[in-house]
Formats: C-alpha cells, structure tokens, sequence
C-alpha cells in the first residue's frame, strides 16, 4: 500500500498482549484514516450501549494518509472513541508531531482495549511494542511526565499522555502530544485514564511510500503556493495566530460574552491575537510540514501568572476572556498553560468556568459552594483558580470537571450550559452566524466549530459573500463544509489548509500519494460516509432529532449590543432543509437509499 503503511496495531491492556493485523484496503479507501478509518472501527467493535469509562470502551490513535508527509500541514492525527462527556462517538483531532512518528513506526492506527489494572504506559519503537509500567509516572503534571518518560525510553521520543484530569477521569480531559499540542474535546483523556493508559511513546524510523512521486510533488508544491497566497493561511495566522479572531468575531457581533449573554465584548482589544504578539508573543510556531505557522510560543512575567509554554488559540482566549468577563491576558496565558499541564480540554474548561459566573452571580451556587471562590464575571485569579482546583480533582474543581451541563443539571438549572448534544460550545455565537447554529445543532460529537468550519464564508470572506445573519443556504453550506472536513480530517491534513485550498486539490494529492484515484466526487463521498456513519453511531446510542438543538437563550434571547443587536438563531428555517438535503427523513435518520448509496 502506498500512503498507508498496511498494518494496524493491536493492543489489550487486560491480557498484556500486542498484535498486529494487516490494514483492509476497502476500508482505507472508503474511509481514507485517521477520524475515518478510526469511526469505521469503532462502531464495528464497541457497543453503542458500552460504558465509555469501562473496559469494553476501545480507542483508536490514528494518523491519515497525509500524516507524516510534505503535504500542506499533514501531520494530524486523531484519537477515536466512545466519549465519556455525552455518550456520542468521539474523534479528537490534534497536530504537532505525534501523528507522523506513529506513521512512521509503521501503523496506521492503535487500536487500545481493554483496561490495565496498574498504570501503564505503550513503549513503541518501530516493531518493538512493549505495554511498561508507569506507576513512577502516575500523579505527574503532563509535562514532567513526558521528561521522565523520554528519560526512559529516548529523548527523541514523541508521546502523547494524560495529566491528572485525566487519571481522575475529569469528563473534559484531553490527551496532549508535545506537552502543549491537544487532542481536546470530548474528554478522550478520561477514557485513556479509565484504561490506566499515561502515555503512547513512539519513534519511528520507517518511511512514508508514495504511489507517484513525482506527481504528489507536483500536487504539493501547487497546494503550498495557494495556501501562502492566501491572505488568511499565508499572512493573517502567522502574524497573530487563530487569535486574530477576537477583533474580527467582536466587530461581527458574534463573540459569545459572559456565558453568551451577549455578543460584543467592550474590552475585547485587549484579549486579542494583536494584543498577545504585543505583549507576550516569544515567537510563532509550526506543527509538523506546517506552512502556516498559527501556534504560539508565549511567556508571561506577571508575578500573579508567570510561565512559558504555548497558546493560547482563540478559541481559549475567548473562553478565559469574552465568556468569562476576564480581560487580562497574562490571566487568559497562564489557565491556558495550567489546562496543557493537568490536560483539560480548554474550550470546555473555559466554558464551564463562563457557566458557573452565571450561576454563582444568579445565587445557584454560594462561596461555599465555590471553596470561597468570588466566581463573578471579569475575577481573573479566580478564574485561574477554578482551572488549577478542575486539574487537580480538588473540592469545587471535582463539579466543574465534570463539564458545563452536569455543573448546571445539577443546581436545576442545565438551560444555562450553553451546550449542543453536552459538549459546550466554542467562540462564535450562533445568533449573530445562523450558518454556525445549524453546525453546532447538527453536530456529530456536539458543540464544535471545527467539524463544519462555515464562519470562513460567513465571517472571513473565504467564498461567495455571505450574510452571516441570512439563513438562505445555510443548510447547503454546512453540508459542504462538514462532507469536506470529514474527508479532510480523515487524510491526516489540518483545516487551516483550507485557507487556500479546497476539494479538488485535496483529491489530487490523495491520489498522486496512494495510487488509489479519487475524483473530486469520490473525495467528498469518503467525508458524507464518515458523517453518516457518526449519524448512524448516535442514533443507536440514543439520540434523535429532538437533539438537534441549540440551548434556549440563542433561540430566544436576542444579542443586546453590537453589530449583531437583536439577533436570534433561526435554527428551525435551516433544519428541515438541511435534513432533506442530506438524504435523512423528516427525524434526521439516513433513508435506505442514502445508506445504500454510500455502501453503509
């Protein structure tokens, strides 16, 4: 096989065994890998109804096609499973350079199951697979973790391992590579932590096989010209990193504020990609055959919040900063640097902080409640204090580590987690971007921006001009975009090499690497297959159409101030055409015709 690498590990914690097993061309082709492959293997091996904190819960670390290649960004991987936070199948994806060391240690996917009854942590060096004990390691920030762990192994090794959030199985855990690079959302980290997995360690010395060279070369160097061309991936994204989003989003009218109960934040110059490369900026940062360039290495020398690290992006200066009221960037730096050491997903983290302000200044929760936390809007060390007291697992941070929904549910009041499907959601408040709405409504793991990336036509003029406040095909749009990112994610490629590129080169590159052809047709088929067969995973698991929702505020609480002043979602223009356009019947389900066209 060309592009893969034709072997999937294997390994069961129960039973300390490892064994590989040849990777099945039709699956490669039909689902591409990494999020696609791994969608595919879980929901052919884990039941729908499994705990996902419980043995029978598998994941699947995987790499795509393009992982560990000169394609454009190609070095994502994803970590595949049955999440812990809403039940839904989860594929976290992350950068750096995990993904393409695990390709070229020879796999294109680990498989882990079962559950390990002492600590543990995966030693890989191409064909040697050793399952290690990490008891010494167990307890360890991330960081002094994965020192300890190259000192044991080998200094050049790449791993991606759980902090304590996740041994203390917080249901916003993440699993970080490069001790800063996440795979954040769903809270992948807790199930890796109910396994009693710390840590995947690899080197690999194989090569990536490429079906016509001459011909991905070609196709990569057209893509990466396009890309650099392109004033947001070539310019904007290095210059001030994803963060270059708070002044734009604000201006918009569609920066979530104060747990989204408004859109326009005042003071959000001061939280800003423009502020943070003022201010705090040490240099810009690449992960793995990056040509864009949007990671942050940072530094703080605020005695209140020292550190040096990397980020934030602007999903988590938004977080700390619009949605929490909090306008001190030092602030917004270090609970970004403490989410990577104790391994908290920081969207999550963010907006569970941002819900439990409302709570408190509402009297749903009291100081004692909060361990004497003043959890008021705009409290910066307070803030930073409810994300260290979350990684540690200590007193009020045990409520919040259990994410936004179940912290509000359990005051009896849930409609103040601004939550799709549980999963909280990023910066870009739905009723100043209709097309927003519908993604975060229809979403496969919930709340997420990434999965269906429509603000690049509605807010970053990508394509077409497009009313971000009209919901005139909207419904259309998000199809589009979330076929394309399914595919995209699946290659092992990131989305911001989107700004640039599109479908057409995507297959070409695809093709020239894997000796496999995909028209632009069969290209965007792989993505709808991916999405319908998450569709197909959350149906059996129990949800419905009655979850393809938005909380009750963006439906019927207008935005107060700013550019987007009045506004609501109008989810309910948008979601019967979306469910027709998709092929699904008027409850959202795959008809017969859509699953036999896809081969599902």
């Amino acid at each position: 096989m060309y592009g893969w690498t034709g072997t999937i590990l294997r390994v069961d914690l129960t039973h300390g065994t490892v064994r590989r097993e040849r990777t099945d061309r039709e699956l490669a082709h039909d689902y591409i890998g990494a999020r696609g492959m791994g969608g595919r293997i879980i929901a052919d091996e884990v039941d729908p109804q499994a705990d996902p904190l419980g043995p029978e819960n598998k994941m699947v670390f995987a790499p795509g096609p393009f992982t560990g290649t000169f394609a454009p960004s190609g070095g994502r991987y994803n970590v595949i499973t049955k999440s812990p936070l809403n039940n839904t199948i989860a594929a976290s994806n992350s950068g750096g350079t995990f993904g393409p060391e695990l390709k070229y240690a020879g796999y294109d996917a680990v498989i882990v199951e079962g559950r390990s009854r002492t600590p543990v942590y995966l030693w890989i060096r191409d064909d040697e697979v050793v399952i290690r004990d990490a008891s010494a390691f167990w307890g360890m920030n991330v960081h002094d973790a994965v020192d300890a762990m190259r000192a044991e192994t080998d200094e050049d090794a790449k791993v991606a391992c759980i902090g304590p959030a996740g041994e203390n199985l917080s249901l916003i855990a993440s699993v970080m590579n490069e001790m800063h690079r996440a795979a954040g959302r769903t809270g992948v980290g807790a199930v890796m932590g109910s396994k009693k997995l710390k840590a995947i360690v690899v080197v690999g010395t194989g090569p990536v096989t490429v079906a016509d060279p001459d011909r991905f070369k070609s196709a990569v160097l057209s893509c990466t010209g396009k890309i650099k061309a392109n004033p947001v991936g070539g310019a904007g994204l290095k210059a001030y990193g994803t963060n270059v989003l708070v002044n734009i989003l604000n201006e918009v009218g569609a920066l979530p504020t104060r747990n989204f109960q408004d859109g326009h934040f005042p003071n959000a110059d001061k939280t800003g990609g423009e502020s943070l490369a003022a201010n705090q900026l040490v240099r810009p940062k690449g992960c793995y055959a990056c040509v864009i360039s949007c990671g942050r290495v940072t530094k703080t020398d605020n005695p209140l919040y020292p550190g040096m690290g990397e980020g934030p992006e602007y999903e988590t200066a938004w977080g700390f900063g619009a949605d929490s009221g909090v306008d001190n960037l030092d602030a917004i730096v270090k609970a970004n640097y403490l989410c990577n050491e104790y391994g908290l997903d920081t969207i999550s983290m963010s907006a569970t902080i941002a819900c439990a302000m409302e709570l408190y200044e509402r009297g749903y929760l009291t100081k004692e409640d909060t361990d004497g936390l003043d959890l008021v809007f705009g409290n910066a060390q307070a803030m930073v204090e409810a994300v260290r007291k979350t990684g540690t697992g200590e007193g009020f941070g045990k409520r919040l580590a259990e994410g936004s929904y179940r912290l509000a549910e359990s005051v009896g009041h849930p409609e103040l987690s601004m939550t799709t499907k549980k999963q909280e959601m990023p910066a870009y408040d739905p009723r100043g971007v209709q097309g927003i709405g519908l993604n975060y409504a229809t979403g496969n793991r919930g709340g997420c921006h990434v999965r269906g990336y429509t603000i690049s036509y509605e807010v970053l003029g990508q394509g077409p001009p497009m009313d971000p406040h009209a919901t005139e095909g909207k419904a259309a749009l998000d199809i589009a975009f979330q076929n394309l990112t399914a595919a995209l994610d699946a290659t092992g490629s990131c989305l911001f090499a989107t700004f640039g590129i599109g479908g057409p080169e995507l297959a070409e590159m695809l093709s020239a690497l894997t000796g496999e052809e995909y028209s632009l047709e069969e290209f965007l088929r792989a993505g709808e297959r991916i999405w319908n067969n998450e569709r197909l995973w959350n149906l059996k698991v129990g949800y419905s159409a009655a979850d393809d929702t938005l909380p009750k505020r963006l439906l019927e609480e207008p935005i107060k101030t700013g550019a987007s002043r009045g506004e609501v979602n109008r989810l309910d223009e948008m979601l019967p055409e979306y469910y027709s356009l998709r092929g699904w019947d008027a409850d959202g389900v795959p008809t017969q015709a859509k699953l036999e066209e896809l081969a599902l």
